[in-house]
């Protein structure tokens, strides 16, 4: 979703919210799941499974690998750059914020990638034996197979807004909520004090759906939210986003769901796939007339 608003908005009108519930230190690095894909994404070099960097190597990896070390969590060795940068700079007293500009920067990217918070917030899923694990042992390291019974975000309760989130999404002619897991990365970002407030007197906010004919096309999100209580399909994410949307974009898969609409919130439909850059270009382009219509 970045990607398309990329191509669609000069990069100086274009700012990134990130979740940072899935932070956490692997191999003594602090690791930014999202905040590394969206920046990796927008400098054009995302790797082609969504996460890491195009034509890694792992030469790290497999040496420690070779002396005896787990490493089922991968990391490639210009990834681990980017996280030994950032580990050295938060433990010298650099804020998130001000390290994640920098690694932007560095890599060319001109929008402003924004961690939704500088606090650590920590999201845990509480698995059905009753086991509470870190995101990433969760979805990573075994896979996101467990039922989710519940989740929680760490440290939310004390978590600030980085500088600059509220006055972006103030600011914004249109919030997009991007097509991702609403309780997994979406919830972490709403639920820090002042978020959810801002989005919610926002002028326009479009969210977007992640399901196709009810289903996500990778990951658990239909899981974990069905898991949660929430209805299926398109009314789940409406559910998920109560009280925030003015409009919610589905895929024409589901286009039945157009009839979800309500005075407050209209359900439109159009091929949300984004498989390619000229398709996310085109799909960005169509929600900003849109949206302006």
């Amino acid at each position: 979703m970045a990607r398309a608003l990329s191509s669609a908005v000069a990069p100086d009108r274009l700012t990134v919210v990130v979740n940072v519930g899935d932070d956490d230190y692997m191999y003594g690095a602090y690791v930014a799941a999202d905040l590394d894909t969206v920046t990796y994404t927008l400098a054009g070099i995302g790797g082609p499974h969504g996460w890491g960097i195009a034509g890694d190597t792992f030469h790290v990896m497999d040496e420690m690998s070779r002396r005896g070390t787990d490493t089922s969590f991968r990391l490639g060795d210009r990834d681990l750059a980017t996280c030994l940068q950032r580990s050295e700079a938060l433990r010298t007293g650099t804020t998130l914020s001000v390290t994640t500009a920098r690694i932007a920067a560095s890599l060319g990217v001109e929008q402003q990638v924004l961690p939704a918070s500088d606090d650590a917030v920590r999201t845990e899923v509480q698995i059905g034996t009753g086991e509470w694990l870190p995101f990433q042992e969760y979805f990573v390291l075994r896979r996101h197979e467990d039922d989710v019974a519940a989740v929680r975000y760490r440290g939310i309760e004390g978590a600030a807004p980085a500088p600059g989130v509220l006055a972006a999404i103030t600011a914004a002619d249109l919030v997009v909520i991007a097509p991702s897991n609403p309780p997994l990365s979406i919830w972490p970002i709403l639920d820090i004090a002042g978020i959810r407030d801002a989005v919610a007197a926002a002028r326009s906010v479009v969210g977007v759906s992640p399901l196709f004919a009810g289903k996500a096309l990778k990951g658990p999100a239909d899981r974990v939210m069905a898991s949660l209580g929430l209805p299926p399909g398109t009314a789940g994410v409406l559910e998920a986003y109560a009280g925030l949307l003015s409009t919610c974009v589905v895929d024409e898969s589901d286009s039945a769901d157009e009839s979800l609409s309500t005075p407050a919130t209209r359900v439109l439909s159009a091929d949300t796939r984004m498989r390619t850059v000229d398709e996310g270009r085109r799909f960005g382009r169509w929600l900003l007339d849109t949206m302006a219509s």
